[in-house]
């Protein structure tokens, strides 16, 4: 057994190996529990007593010598491909300028910030949805226009499936697989047919809200937005709300800001009228609650929804909606300090 420990210590001495398979298999041949090494060590016990002690010795030594040796390249190896790592010939040259969030995710985030220190939770849905979600679970009338094809993107083999027109969607997905107290919000993109000009394009972002449970009022709508409104806009920020009409809501109402430019004043972006308009919302029409499996007659709610491009338009005074979306880099740098 001498004779071969020696001829195995020599062996691992000149290890080496080209690659980290290589060294795999190395290990393998040496270490593992099939190794060469663990085969003498279950051999040791028919080495006579009087040889134990030395060829104990010699078994440990070359136990750890194999363990070292293949540490030592591994180590090289792993070094090695760090190295590789890091260098990337198609990399642009040093500083390596780092990219910003875009304002409408700066916008959007801190809208849900905002909804979520007041106890809502974030619901997500579908894009591509169908005209039941959509549309008649939120009450609309089967002659609305918001149906008609100049208005909706839709598949025209399956005119039942649709681009949806807002996270109204997802509002009537919660409510079919929950029961109250519910309160979401619902941010994501939207879509409608329209000309892309300034002020309009063929997609958006919304974040829409509501809120179920026994003994909800207009007085509650009224005081999360006004809360909302002041964190968004400022302390000193008003609120007015006008008679409206939604399909889903009832009673409904726009909600206005005061201008944060003139203070209410008047000026030339509020159109002299001391207002912005910034939000929809209302009390949930019972039909809605009805059509989604809830009792309208045991719980009511609230919902209200707004364009985060709008928000953004307030917030940072944007012209022209079409640069959100046009990646125009001298522009999106704009932004850098509000990250």
């Amino acid at each position: 057994m001498l004779a071969k420990i020696e001829q195995l210590l020599q062996e691992v001495k000149g290890l080496t190996a080209q690659n980290p398979e290589e060294l795999e298999a190395l290990r393998i041949k040496y270490l593992s529990k099939k190794g060469a090494i663990n085969a003498l060590m279950a051999d040791f016990r028919n080495v006579p007593a009087e040889q134990k002690k030395e060829v104990g010795m010699k078994l440990n030594e070359l136990k750890n010598l194999a363990q070292e040796r293949i540490a030592t390249l591994k180590e090289a190896f792993d070094n090695q491909d760090n190295g590789a790592a890091e260098l990337d010939l198609t990399r642009t040259a040093y500083p390596v300028n780092l990219g910003t969030r875009h304002p409408l995710t700066i916008v959007r985030n801190e809208i849900i910030d905002i909804f979520s220190r007041m106890g809502f939770t974030i619901a997500d849905g579908l894009e591509v949805e169908d005209d039941w979600h959509v549309f008649s679970s939120m009450n609309f009338a089967e002659d609305h226009p918001a149906r008609d094809m100049q208005d909706t993107f839709f598949i025209e083999s399956h005119p039942d499936i649709i681009l949806r027109t807002h996270t109204s969607s997802v509002q009537s997905r919660v409510m079919e697989v929950s029961q109250p107290p519910i309160r979401v919000i619902c941010p994501g993109r939207v879509y409608r047919n329209e000309a892309i000009s300034y002020r309009a394009h063929c997609f958006f972002h919304q974040v829409e809200g509501l809120y179920i449970d026994k003994n909800v009022s207009f007085t509650d709508l009224k005081q999360v937005l006004l809360q909302f409104a002041q964190e968004m806009f400022g302390p000193e920020t008003k609120i007015r709300l006008r008679p409206s009409y939604f399909p889903f809501t009832e009673p409904s109402a726009e909600m206005d800001i005061s201008c944060d430019i003139c203070g209410g004043e008047g000026c030339p972006f509020c159109k002299y009228t001391g207002w912005v308009e910034i939000l929809g919302c209302g009390m949930v029409d019972p039909a809605v609650l009805e059509a989604n499996g809830i009792d309208s007659k045991v719980y009511t709610g609230y919902a209200f929804g707004m364009g985060v491009e709008r928000i953004t338009n307030l917030k940072y005074k944007v012209k022209d909606l079409r640069m959100f979306s046009e990646n125009d880099t001298r522009f999106l740098e704009e932004f850098e300090s509000a990250n």
